[in-house]
């Protein structure tokens, strides 16, 4: 059995190799996002579109003519419609296709295995911090993208809440006339209500931005030498990486607290 090209090189190639496999993986996981993103949502758009222009018709059916809006929606929709198709075609016929969380469990494994081989090389501890200080980029993007996925979810149901109550007193208003703006109020209603309960993501946002610009701060000041980090290189190292676990366990417990009901985080029962 022929071994691995790179089990033929010294530590420091091995480690290299399992860098060259995590960047590769991580470029994957974005390609994955993009692809899966423009899939769902022009699917979402194709449906949400449909709709609209279902309900816009029917509710102005020989009382205003929405002709001109129409002709321009309708083909904007079509185009949706087709473009779903065929990246639904391309997504089914794809020979490596992967969830993206299946990606991001491939990338934690390749993290695990470059940690253990360091460890393994038993690397003195200066240097697995520095290399702990190499990961604070990487840490910095995951940390900031998944604060603006909450944002967008958090933004997202603003507007339905918005809109919706909006919504829900004209259709109100005008419910004693045809029967179905009635159900369009009940619809309405249901979805500002559950927009209203949704699971703290403005918090979730606020409080991963927060870390991730704590973290930033203490690597800059690390750079540039800059209080609290103007002793030595190897004890500014030792109180980065201190700092920074400092940081992401308090990261953990606001997570938690989020998680708990109500009763929980105010420690009554």
């Amino acid at each position: 059995m022929t071994e691995p090209a790179w089990s033929m090189g010294g530590p420091t190639e091995q480690l290299l190799e399992h860098k060259s496999a995590i960047l590769e993986l991580q470029a994957k996981i974005r390609i994955r996002k993009i692809q899966l993103r423009a899939l769902y949502g022009s699917g979402l758009i194709t449906a949400i579109s449909s709709l609209a222009i279902y309900i816009a018709t029917v509710a102005t059916w020989r009382t205003v003519d929405i002709g001109k809006v129409n002709r321009i929606a309708i083909p904007l929709t079509i185009f949706c419609a087709i473009a779903f198709i065929v990246q639904a075609s391309a997504e089914s016929n794809r020979m490596d296709r992967k969830s993206v969380r299946r990606l991001e469990l491939e990338l934690e494994i390749a993290e695990e295995r470059r940690i253990l081989q360091a460890k393994d090389l038993n690397f003195p501890t200066d240097q697995r911090q520095f290399s702990y200080k190499d990961s604070l980029p990487r840490e910095l993007d995951q940390l900031r993208a998944e604060a603006q996925h909450y944002r967008r979810i958090h933004n997202a149901f603003q507007s339905v809440i918005i809109i919706g109550s909006l919504g829900t007193t004209t259709a109100a208003s005008l419910a004693e006339t045809p029967s179905y703006l009635k159900w369009v109020t009940v619809g309405l209603s249901f979805s500002v209500g559950v927009s209203a309960g949704y699971f703290k993501y403005r918090e979730r946002s606020f409080y991963l931005q927060q870390t991730a610009d704590a973290i930033e701060q203490h690597a800059t000041a690390f750079e540039l030498g800059i209080p609290p980090y103007t002793g030595e290189a190897s004890e500014n190292l030792a109180k980065l990486t201190k700092e920074v676990e400092s940081l992401r366990v308090e990261q953990r417990k606001r997570e938690q607290q989020l998680d708990q009901p109500h009763e929980g985080r105010d420690g009554t029962v």
